[in-house]
């Protein structure tokens, strides 16, 4: 399966969005369960760092150029680390129990890994 292909139409057929789409939501989905007075803390910032992968993506794609589509993969990039560190601390806090510290870091290394890829092989395209 190639990352980049002359068949993507839109954002929605790029793998690496649909599985950062999907670890937002179940990003939204565990936060449900955080302490109510994480609300405006950890669970906000949280899915602010989830969602920021998957809409960066959009926003690139959207782009004119390679050079803007790569900007805003490594924006997404930035924000994949800084949900991991969420996901650390919400483990360490106890929000959430090893089984789902391990779905979500296993989700979010899957993200990265085609992130990586996707910016290698947009990278090589002249």
């Amino acid at each position: 399966m190639a990352i980049v292909s002359k068949e993507i139409k839109s954002f929605k057929d790029l793998v690496v969005w649909q599985k950062s789409h999907e670890l937002t939501l179940e990003i939204y989905k565990i936060t449900l369960n955080f302490p109510s007075e994480e609300k405006f803390g950890l669970t906000s910032q949280m899915r602010r760092a989830a969602y920021s992968i998957p809409a960066n993506i959009v926003e690139g794609h959207s782009r004119k150029s390679k050079k803007e589509f790569l900007q805003f993969l490594s924006i997404a990039k930035g924000s994949l680390e800084e949900l991991k560190y969420f996901i650390i601390l919400s483990s360490d806090l106890e929000y959430i129990n090893n089984e789902i510290t391990e779905q979500l870091e296993s989700m979010s290394e899957e993200v990265s890994k085609m992130l990586y890829a996707f910016t290698k092989s947009l990278s090589n395209i002249h």
